[in-house]
């Protein structure tokens, strides 16, 4: 099945010659069957819930792209990528350790990771010392310890590996110009400010009660995802880092679990206050239950004037000479993810390589921070939480290598 490394070689070269600005050039019409095969950049995919499948179409449709490999835990949800995704059965892979033996295969070029956030450091490591490109799903890890075990090895395959995380706003042009605004001085000296995500609750895969449905519904499991505060929520806290250029150095906070009882063991509301630099003051609220409300927003007050970004809404600023007018992201969800796709892809072709890990384990571990001071209802620093360095374990009883069962429900 593996291709030999003169092979292997020969289609890197071959994309870099074939590099675009917004991605891979296809190969035109006509050419021989042998060149348009090695012209392609050939991925897998680890994780094939909703996410992951739907990532990998975009890959295929948007770039000249192939995905050659999946896995997952459980075979259902491979078999069914694979249906979509045109994934020979050879290329299937399940289990716990199942991604390892996709790894070993010199055939791959990248590969996309949009598995539970608990796996994603072993995962993204592996990936990097098989000398793979990683597109990343937010958030990076769900503690400490991953997130820098995922920026050291990033960093030390930084001259030649991608480690590209995917935040759909930091590629989106209004919340890109507004990051530059502020950063300009549009707003004055930031004051305080405020940053939500409020919305309904998600779906349950699978009867709760046994440790193959907790794997289904693992985003209500604390270890499985960060809870809501760092699985989620780390879209806006990233806005916040994003536009305050920095991270918090401490945080206070409560929230609890009141409404959302009936799966998992993750909190279903988060009030945090975070303080940056400079006695900024950022208010921070969660929750992933509520009917009738639903927008994700962080909004700064600056000396002189503010700024306010929604995701899948509104971008704009208010100042005292009239502001900035911004535009409407209601698709940003989709062009975002296409936009880092094409971005990722044409790095790969072009040898100029992408590395956000930093910047996403400053956001990832923001909301760590604000887990911590929430659940221990006290003050929490950026340094204590460095320096404690705890590592969540999810206990998993699992047979290695699948259920053999169809999902239920």
């Amino acid at each position: 099945m593996s291709e030999s490394k003169e092979q292997r070689l020969n289609r890197r070269g071959f994309l870099k010659q074939t590099a675009g600005t917004a991605g891979l050039v296809l190969v035109a019409a006509g050419s021989a069957r042998g060149a348009e095969a090695n012209s392609k950049l050939q991925i897998g995919v680890l994780g094939c819930g909703g996410r992951g499948p739907w990532i990998g179409n975009h890959f295929q449709e948007q770039t000249n792209t192939k995905v050659i490999a999946l896995h997952d835990y459980f075979e259902d949800q491979v078999q069914s990528a694979a249906q979509r995704l045109e994934v020979d059965a050879s290329g299937l892979y399940t289990g716990l350790d199942g991604y390892k033996e996709m790894l070993a295969r010199e055939d791959i070029d990248a590969v996309a990771i949009i598995s539970p956030p608990y796996f994603h450091p072993d995962q993204v490591v592996a990936a990097l010392e098989a000398g793979k490109h990683v597109y990343l799903a937010k958030p990076i890890a769900v503690d400490v310890p991953g997130c820098m075990a995922i920026v050291e090895a990033a960093n030390k395959h930084q001259d030649k590996l991608n480690t590209f995380v995917d935040f759909q706003t930091r590629n989106n042009e209004f919340f890109r110009e507004a990051a530059k605004r502020v950063h300009e001085g549009m707003i004055g000296a930031p004051v305080c400010g405020q940053t939500f995500y409020h919305t309904g609750r998600l779906g349950i895969k699978s009867p709760p009660g046994t440790e193959v449905a907790r794997m289904r519904n693992w985003v209500f499991d604390k270890a499985l995802s960060g809870d809501i505060i760092v699985e989620q929520n780390v879209h806006v806290l990233d806005v916040s880092n994003w536009l305050l250029q920095g991270h918090p150095i401490e945080a206070v906070g409560t929230g609890g679990r009141k409404a959302r009882i009936d799966v998992g063991d993750c909190w279903d509301h988060f009030i945090v206050t975070y303080r940056y630099p400079n006695d900024v003051l950022m208010d921070f609220s969660s929750t992933q239950f509520n009917v009738g409300f639903d927008d994700l927003c962080t909004r700064i007050f600056g000396v002189e004037g503010t700024v306010e970004t929604h995701y899948g809404g509104d971008v704009f600023i208010k100042d005292k000479k009239g502001g900035w007018p911004g535009g409407a992201t209601s698709t940003i969800y989709q062009d975002g993810a296409i936009n880092n796709i094409k971005d990722f892809c044409a790095s790969i072709a072009n040898g100029q390589v992408i590395n956000n890990a930093q910047e996403s384990a400053n956001s990832t571990m923001t909301g760590i921070l604000g887990r911590m001071a929430a659940y221990e209802g006290r003050p929490v620093t950026w340094d204590e939480m460095v320096s404690r360095n705890e590592k969540l374990d999810a206990n998993l009883i699992l047979p290695e290598d699948g259920p053999k069962t169809p999902r239920r429900g």
